[in-house]
């Protein structure tokens, strides 16, 4: 007689990270992405909104929140002693996303510079300018963000925080150990 049911049974649980967590873990992605996401909206900044100082004050404050949420999302996923090359590398990335955008914008006439439109020669400067700008910001923002960490564990406000979210040794959230 053959058996529909077998007598052993194994259960198998895979537990796969929502979406942006996914995300967040790959720096080349988030970085991309971020970059893409912020020269569209300068582009539809600097063409939409020239007559309000109200809405280029809002685009800077929107731009420069989503650059640092970004950012901290992905620096979230690996421990402090990791933020020291992967936040200027983030930037450097983030960089490259929104050039390669700046360059798709100008081909079709739609990235501006200044009171015109960009044209290809001015691109390196954009590239310069934007460069700077995200590494000082991000840098910037990494190191407040680590000051913030050293000093909330040093006092002792965050306990059992200096587990590498990483290590695949240490209990998962529920606590299990992996296998």
């Amino acid at each position: 007689m053959s058996r529909f049911f077998p007598r052993n049974t194994i259960e198998w649980r895979l537990e796969e990270p929502p979406a942006f967590r996914r995300l967040s873990l790959s720096l080349p992605e988030m970085a991309i992405l971020t970059g893409i996401v912020l020269r569209v909206l300068r582009a539809l900044t600097f063409t939409v909104g020239r007559a309000s100082w109200l809405y280029y004050g809002f685009a800077l404050v929107a731009g420069t929140l989503f650059l640092l949420v970004m950012t901290t999302a992905h620096l979230a996923n690996h421990p402090v002693r990791a933020w020291s090359w992967r936040a200027p590398t983030f930037a450097l990335v983030e960089t490259i996303g929104e050039m390669v955008a700046s360059l798709c914008l100008i081909a079709i006439h739609r990235e501006p510079e200044g009171a015109a439109r960009a044209e290809f020669h001015d691109w390196p400067t954009m590239a310069l300018r934007a460069l700077s700008q995200s590494e000082l910001s991000i840098c910037l923002w990494t190191l407040l963000l680590a000051g913030v960490i050293v000093f909330a564990r040093n006092v002792g406000m965050a306990r059992d925080v200096d587990a590498d979210p990483l290590d695949p040794a240490l209990p998962t959230p529920h606590g299990e150990a992996p296998s």
